[in-house]
C-alpha cells in the first residue's frame, strides 16, 4: 500500500520535538493519542530513542501506521493499538501522553471523554503535552486560526478550534496542573500539563 503523508508532520515535527526534548527527557513510555500517518511516531521515536512510543489510533489507521513504522524498523515502536476515546483504551500505564491536532477534529463530548478516560492511564507524575491550535478567552489568535475554524466547521459541524479555558478546566478536573503553553508556528500552541501526586 502507499503509506498515508501530512504534509503538515513534516512542517511542525522539529518545533515540537524541541518542546518534546525537554519535557520528556525523564520520561519511559509514551502513549500518542490519535498518531494519525504515523510520521509525528518515527520522528520523535528516532531522536528520542530512550522512549518506549506506543502509538494508537482508531482501527481504520492502523494500517498505514505499521508501514511508517516497519519501515522505520525502529526497535522502540511496538505495534500500534486501537483506541477510540469513547470505547477502548490500554490497560497499562503511561508516564507520557502525546497528542497532535486531535482536539479541534473530535466532537467537544468526545474531548470530554478523552480527559475523562485519561486519568485511567496516566502514572502517578505523568506528563501530557497537547498540540495545535487553541483559542484564549473565546477569541481567535489569528486571522487564519480564523479561517480554519470555519474550514472545520464546513467539513463537519462538530469540528472546532476548541478554548484553553474550556480544555484546561478538563485537565484541572482529573488532577492534571498546568506548567506550561508554548508558543508554536502558525499560530499553534503546545500545552504541558503534569498529573499532581496523590
Amino acid at each position: 500500500m502507499t503509506k498515508p503523508h501530512a504534509p503538515s508532520c513534516e512542517r511542525n515535527r522539529e518545533p515540537i520535538l524541541t518542546v518534546l526534548r525537554k519535557y520528556f527527557a525523564d520520561r519511559r513510555q509514551v502513549l500518542e493519542i490519535g498518531s494519525g500517518t504515523g510520521q509525528h511516531a518515527i520522528y520523535f521515536a528516532a531522536a528520542l530513542d530512550h522512549l518506549l512510543w506506543q502509538t494508537s489510533d482508531l482501527a481504520e489507521h492502523l494500517p498505514g501506521i505499521r508501514e511508517w513504522l516497519a519501515d522505520a524498523r525502529l526497535p522502540n515502536t511496538p505495534t500500534p493499538i486501537p483506541l477510540d476515546v469513547g470505547n477502548t483504551w490500554p490497560a497499562c500505564s503511561y508516564d507520557a501522553i502525546f497528542s497532535a491536532n486531535t482536539l479541534h477534529i473530535m466532537s467537544w463530548p468526545e474531548v470530554e471523554q478523552l480527559f475523562r478516560r485519561l486519568q485511567t492511564v496516566l502514572a502517578h507524575d505523568a506528563i501530557v503535552a497537547i498540540y495545535g491550535p487553541f483559542n484564549y478567552h473565546g477569541q481567535f489568535t489569528s486571522e487564519s486560526n480564523r479561517a480554519f475554524d470555519e474550514w472545520l466547521k464546513k467539513r463537519s459541524p462538530h469540528m472546532a478550534i476548541r478554548d484553553f479555558d474550556a480544555v484546561n478546566a478538563l485537565a484541572a478536573d482529573i488532577g492534571l496542573q498546568l506548567i506550561d503553553d508554548v508558543a508554536m508556528p502558525a499560530n499553534n500552541r503546545t500545552l504541558i500539563w503534569r498529573r499532581l501526586r496523590t
